[in-house]
């Protein structure tokens, strides 16, 4: 689908901004779009191989990790491997000792996981309780649930065309691609970014019901290498990996921003076909992209990690370096889960408030709003789309942990 800002040229004063088309084509005009759907041909092609999520947190118990990937599809391809990566390190930002979770679905009954030689399940993994390894070690649910992410798509889209009017007015950009927004187009943006249609903010996603897979395993069967814990995932089919996601919104938001659609396509499919170990080649394209979040509450040079010496042009290659390594990180020394990112703001930006929090990404926490807000002012709570929560309540210690695809969640 194209995005509003697909026909813009991206010259001039309107560079910067047309960063916003991915974000337009990530959220898109249907429900099926949450913070990675449909972001390439291949994964537009078939659904069943579109990461829309993905999830990683320590249970409360603090011997289990949990993970989630969510598709975008209604079900599981026959053809494919859906695979979650899991390294653990002992120092943030290392690659180290690997363990990969495989899933395949020979049936709409059947799952097979193996998790490398710890332990492997094997049948009708769809009833509420999963079905649990061999070894007690792993446990798996695969069917429909509930999607926990939650965004209001339009407000941003009205956030977005505020910006967008001002760049066209004569709003100066910098050597950065950052915008110099005024004080009343920044409460503007705002203001429209946290309401729908000038009323109260919806969920976009409301209802939505991808199929999902649920792992929890034995924390010992991942930590091997350290406590840091990296984790992706990817769909694989016997020709090539398809797609893959970690963080939310990196992969959709900032790659191929300032070129055409069939740049922008092309670019996109190499990196869904790469890993994060290969990330450093993406990163002088996330760089072009960062700028217009700087802008958008009238500072430039407050993002996350921005470079305050040198070059302007150098502003925000730590940021890009950081984000191209796509991994979503999780503290397993902690089982207390309250703050999305948080390994990468105590470890890469020496915030040690959120040392003791595990970081990853729970069903239950708006990361998006976390993200954007990193980028626009190096805080977590600058951008408010309006949306605190999902209308279902998802657990973090309540295996499968999504509501119910039909149902009325879990209680507080």
């Amino acid at each position: 689908m194209l995005s509003p800002f697909r026909s813009l040229r991206c010259r001039g004063r309107l560079a910067a901004l047309c960063l916003s088309g991915a974000l337009f084509a990530a959220m898109g005009a249907g429900p099926a779009r949450a913070s990675d759907h449909l972001d390439s041909p291949s994964v537009i092609a078939d659904a069943r191989a579109d990461i829309g999520d993905m999830y990683a947190w320590m249970d409360p118990d603090g011997r289990h990790l949990n993970l989630v990937m969510a598709i975008v599809g209604h079900s599981f391809s026959d053809k494919l491997d859906y695979v979650f990566h899991i390294e653990s390190v002992k120092h943030f930002g290392r690659s180290g000792h690997e363990l990969r979770i495989v899933c395949r679905f020979p049936s709409a009954d059947r799952a097979r996981c193996e998790a490398g030689d710890i332990d492997s399940v094997e049948g009708d993994a769809r009833a509420e309780q999963g079905i649990w390894g061999k070894n007690r070690r792993l446990r798996v649910f695969a069917g429909l649930r509930d999607d926990p992410f939650f965004n209001n798509v339009k407000g941003t889209r009205a956030a977005y065309m505020v910006a967008d009017a001002a760049l066209k007015h004569g709003a100066a950009v910098d050597a950065a691609h950052c915008p110099q927004f005024d004080a009343a187009t920044s409460q503007a943006i705002f203001e429209q970014w946290k309401h729908t249609d000038g009323g109260p903010a919806r969920n976009f996603l409301a209802g939505w019901t991808p199929a999902s897979i649920v792992i929890q395993i034995d924390l010992k069967a991942v930590n091997r290498g350290g406590k840091y814990l990296a984790v992706w995932g990817a769909t694989v089919s016997p020709e090539r990996q398809i797609d893959r996601a970690g963080r939310t919104l990196t992969g959709n938001a900032l790659l191929g921003t300032l070129d055409g659609e069939e740049v922008s396509d092309k670019l996109k499919e190499r990196y869904n076909a790469a890993t994060p170990a290969d990330g450093a080649q993406f990163a002088a394209e996330i760089d072009k992209g960062l700028g217009l979040y700087d802008g958008f509450d009238g500072q430039c040079g407050n993002q996350l990690l921005a470079e305050h010496k040198g070059a302007a042009e150098d502003r925000y290659r730590r940021l890009a370096a950081l984000l191209a390594d796509d991994r979503l990180w999780i503290n397993s020394a902690s089982a207390v889960c309250a703050q999305p990112f948080a390994v990468e703001l105590a470890q890469a930006a020496g915030r040690r408030a959120y040392a003791r929090d595990c970081g990853g990404r729970t069903p239950n926490h708006g990361a998006i709003n976390v993200y954007r807000s990193l980028l626009v002012d190096g805080s977590t709570d600058r951008v408010d789309d309006g949306v605190q929560r999902d209308e279902k309540v998802h657990s973090i210690s309540r295996f499968p942990f999504l509501a119910p695809a039909d149902g009325e969640g879990y209680s507080r």
